[in-house]
């Protein structure tokens, strides 16, 4: 069995296909075919040494994979061979609130993750395929899609609310369509017109380019009446968040999600003096990801995929991700 692993030291350079033994599911796991899987930033920080400096060698990458089910282990009683499932992103966080040992159980980080053939992956930490999408496109929801939902229905998102995405990457554009499914009205920034007129399409009722427009926070207060956005989707971290502080409207919420900004400064007084919530959000829960698939199948939303790459070239498929280029998620094709 053929494996995408990191190998003994960090840089896309150290990429390389892998051969592993067959995986065997024990006790309440699932063996899985893995039939496409999907980059996120967090791979590429993963890749370069960012995210986890401490990460042990060799490790399997990829957080995000759909596949069908091969076999089962003793105790296993939600799933079958045949059918298709998604590989949670915290195989441990089932429901609630976050904990230790959910955030200590990501895949393509604490464990191996899903670029490879086939994976054994924990019952509890599955959910089933909404019937409407195709693998390629199931495969793109455990990361950006529940990370996007949780975002927004811890700010209790909803008809009449305002929210401002940053970017076209993977997160904002799920935060674009599960926020007009939800009835808000949404604002986007991004770099490039090209990909501004394509969101735009996509229901966004406007957008600027930050490279052009950098007070894009006064923009955003504009598009509001000069009040501020109910909700703001922080995707670019601390160079991005003085902006979105003024951007968004007093007692409204924050909810940071990236780093894609690098480093930076931040004043806090903004947040003080009105009121602001500002909420980490490390992805989420199974319960949470269960209830999003509910919506995308109520309303046949189906996820933007990019660009499909072949397995075999996987190492590409980084270096496009890696380029900023893409619009919407970078998927990986198995077989």
């Amino acid at each position: 069995m053929k494996a995408l692993v990191i190998q003994s030291a960090f840089g896309l350079e150290n990429l390389a296909f892998e051969d592993r033994p067959e995986p065997v599911p024990g006790q309440g796991q699932v063996l899985v075919q893995v039939r496409a899987a999907s980059l996120n930033f967090r791979d590429l920080l993963i890749a370069r040494g960012i995210y986890n400096p401490k990460l042990k060698f060799p490790r399997v990458l990829g957080s995000d994979g759909a596949g069908e089910v091969v076999a089962v282990g003793p105790g296993v009683t939600k799933f079958a061979p045949g059918d298709r499932v998604i590989g949670c992103f915290m195989q441990n966080w089932v429901s609630g609130p976050i904990s230790d040992v959910g955030a200590k159980s990501t895949l393509g980080g604490d464990r191996d993750g899903v670029l490879a053939e086939r994976v054994v992956l924990q019952e509890e930490g599955l959910v089933g395929v909404p019937g409407s999408l195709t693998f390629e496109e199931a495969a793109t929801l455990p990361c950006a899609a529940v990370t996007a939902w949780n975002a927004l229905t811890g700010a209790e998102c909803g008809p009449g609310k305002t929210v401002l995405l940053q970017g076209t990457g993977g997160v904002s554009i799920f935060a674009l369509q599960f926020a007009k499914a939800l009835g808000a009205r949404v604002f986007i920034t991004s770099g490039h017109d090209e990909k501004l007129a394509r969101a735009i399409a996509m229901g966004a009722s406007a957008g600027t380019n930050y490279r052009m427009n950098p007070a894009w926070d006064k923009w955003a207060r504009e598009q509001t009446d000069g009040v501020g956005v109910d909700i703001v989707v922080e995707v670019g971290g601390a160079g991005t968040l003085d902006s979105s502080a003024k951007a968004v409207r007093i007692g409204g919420q924050i909810a940071l999600i990236g780093v894609l900004s690098g480093v930076g400064t931040f004043n806090p007084i903004a947040i003080l003096m009105k009121a602001v919530r500002m909420q980490g959000v490390f992805v989420g829960s199974r319960m949470m990801f269960e209830n999003m698939n509910r919506l995308i199948a109520g309303e046949g939303i189906k996820p933007v995929i990019d660009r499909v790459f072949p397995f075999a070239e996987t190492p590409a498929a980084f270096k496009h991700l890696e380029s900023g280029a893409h619009f919407g998620k970078v998927v990986i094709a198995m077989v």
